[in-house]
């Protein structure tokens, strides 16, 4: 079932795709849209037996909740103001995590590494709101559209960070009228790129890690458990054995 599943969310994210063609939808667009509606119709079939199955304990599992409001978009009529949730179809690949484990589990480590996240973003905001107001007032005036204000400067200084036409672009332009900038941007760029971005990512492998090495424990408990089983099992034949041989 899992992978009748799998097959047609893969295949109703290909429609989709072709919807978006304007030439392809002019030459079969009745049939596309009765593919879709086909697509949809064998999702909501699957949620309305997992709902009749389980009943209530269907929203106790979160990626039970997380198909249903995919599948429920779906639903929502394409008129007026709801056309942009229709829009919203393709989210319904999305269901492509919750029905494979490897990408759940994925999902799952990203989410632990959340809550050490958000500490590195606040440093990250507070070091991007400390370098902008450096940057304002120490290019501001030169640079107006760069740095004239604390919105723009935080933009800049975003871009920088990305490594996307820094140099070029923004750092040597400034440099030509403060030739000594580079002691600001290049302090930037190795605290945030090279330090701070490379804590979130260190973040996330080892939230990875620790998912992926509790679900080999949880494989490893459970094949020790059987073992521990047959094994009892075995003990339990050969002492009835002993018994009636003593009787």
């Amino acid at each position: 079932m899992q992978g009748l599943i799998t097959a047609v969310i893969l295949f109703n994210a290909l429609i989709l795709g072709l919807e978006t063609s304007t030439s392809v939808m002019a030459r079969l667009g009745p049939l596309i849209l009765f593919l879709d509606a086909l697509c949809l119709a064998v999702f909501v079939i699957e949620i309305a037996a997992k709902l009749f199955a389980r009943g209530w304990r269907f929203f106790r599992d979160g990626w039970n909740i997380f198909d249903f409001v995919v599948v429920g978009i779906a639903l929502v009529p394409a008129a007026q103001g709801l056309s942009v949730l229709r829009a919203l179809r393709i989210l319904r690949l999305l269901r492509i995590v919750s029905v494979t484990p490897r990408l759940r589990r994925v999902v799952e480590g990203f989410l632990s590494a959340l809550p050490g996240m958000a500490s590195v973003f606040l440093l990250m905001g507070i070091i991007f709101y400390i370098a902008a107001v450096i940057a304002t007032k120490l290019f501001g005036q030169a640079f107006p559209q760069w740095f004239g204000t604390l919105g723009d400067s935080a933009y800049s200084l975003f871009q920088i960070m990305t490594l996307e036409s820094w140099s070029m672009g923004i750092v040597r332009p400034v440099m030509e009228v403060y030739p000594n900038a580079w002691a600001f941007f290049v302090p930037f760029i190795l605290v945030t790129t090279f330090a701070v971005m490379n804590l979130v990512v260190g973040l996330i492998v080892n939230s990875m890690q620790d998912a992926h090495q509790s679900e080999e424990n949880e494989i490893t408990g459970a094949y020790r458990d059987q073992v521990l089983a047959r094994l009892e099992a075995i003990e339990r034949r050969l002492s009835e054995r002993a018994e009636g041989r003593s009787d």
